[in-house]
């Protein structure tokens, strides 16, 4: 399979983290409470400080409601945290707690990391998940994760050793 990124990386409204101008851009769909995307980032947080700035990870919500019910709310609570320039830190809340995702633990989640959950504008945080849906489903996502590397769908397994030769092979440069 060898789909590309539709629409492609947005450096204005994607959440993404590393370098700013990197030779490598890793967009990941994911769904909080999806095992595979877990297992996934986890791997992806061991190999980003190899590459450092030649290396950007970014995100969007793909979540698989039916599969996994909590996974829309995470994201609603991560789309909060966004909002008050927090994504990343409740991500990796998120990430680390993924058997714990009930309304309860979310709005505890949000007020560790210092996120006013009462000001996060839920029309709006609605629209944006959506559209990183229909993103996803205009890529022909059909599971989480799905990554995209420089826009082109990473097929394959995601194990350690092949991510690692993929972002090389796309130029991520170690240190």
């Amino acid at each position: 399979m060898d789909e590309t990124l539709t629409p492609p990386f947005d450096a204005e409204r994607d959440h993404w983290r590393g370098g700013a101008e990197p030779a490598t851009t890793l967009l990941m769909f994911g769904d909080f409470q999806c095992p595979f995307t877990r297992a996934a980032v986890r791997r992806l947080s061991k190999l980003a400080p190899l590459y450092g700035d030649s290396l950007r990870f970014a995100f969007r919500h793909f979540p698989l409601t039916e599969l996994h019910p909590r996974a829309l709310a995470a994201a609603i609570f991560a789309e909060a945290a966004g909002e008050q320039g927090r994504f990343w830190e409740l991500f990796d809340v998120l990430v680390a707690h993924q058997e714990a995702l009930e309304a309860d633990d979310l709005l505890r989640y949000a007020r560790e990391v210092g996120v006013d959950f009462a000001r996060a504008d839920e029309e709006a945080i609605l629209v944006r998940i959506q559209a990183d849906v229909r993103s996803g489903i205009a890529s022909e996502v059909q599971g989480t994760p799905t990554l995209f590397l420089d826009e082109v769908e990473l097929g394959g397994s995601h194990d350690t050793a092949s991510l690692r030769a993929a972002l090389e092979e796309a130029g991520a440069t170690p240190r």
